[in-house]
C-alpha cells in the first residue's frame, strides 16, 4: 500500500468518526436552546415584561394567553394570575404544539 493510500483512508477514517460524533451533538444543541428559549425576551415584547398583564383584550399574562390556548396546554385559573415559571411551563407545551408562530412577532426570541 503506498504512502497516499495510508493517507487517504485514515483521512476517511477521522472524518467518518467526526461526523458520526459531531452530528448528534450538533442537533442536540439546536434541540436545547430551541426549547428553553428566551422567555423573559418574550415577556418583554409581549406585555413589557408585566407577567400579570390582563389589559381586557382577551389576551394576559405576561406571554399574553387566551384562556383556550392557557386551558389546553394545562394552565389553571387566569394566566395573569399565574406565576411566571407556571406561564413558561405553558408556553413550553404551546411551543412544542404550535411552534414560536404562536407569538406571531415575538416569538422571534425563542
Amino acid at each position: 500500500m503506498t504512502n497516499f493510500s495510508i493517507v487517504k483512508r485514515t483521512m476517511g477514517a477521522v472524518a467518518l468518526t467526526g461526523a458520526v460524533i459531531g452530528v448528534p451533538l450538533g442537533l442536540s444543541t439546536g434541540t436545547a436552546s430551541a426549547a428553553s428559549g428566551d422567555w423573559d425576551a418574550v415577556a418583554a415584547c409581549e406585555s413589557s415584561g408585566n407577567w400579570g398583564a390582563d389589559t381586557g383584550n382577551g389576551f394576559s399574562g405576561g406571554l399574553q394567553f387566551t384562556d383556550s390556548t392557557w386551558a389546553a396546554n394545562g394552565g389553571s385559573g387566569s394566566p395573569a394570575n399565574a406565576s411566571r415559571e407556571e406561564q413558561i411551563r405553558v408556553a413550553e407545551s404551546v411551543l412544542a404544539t404550535q411552534g414560536p408562530g404562536a407569538w406571531p412577532v415575538c416569538g422571534q426570541y425563542l
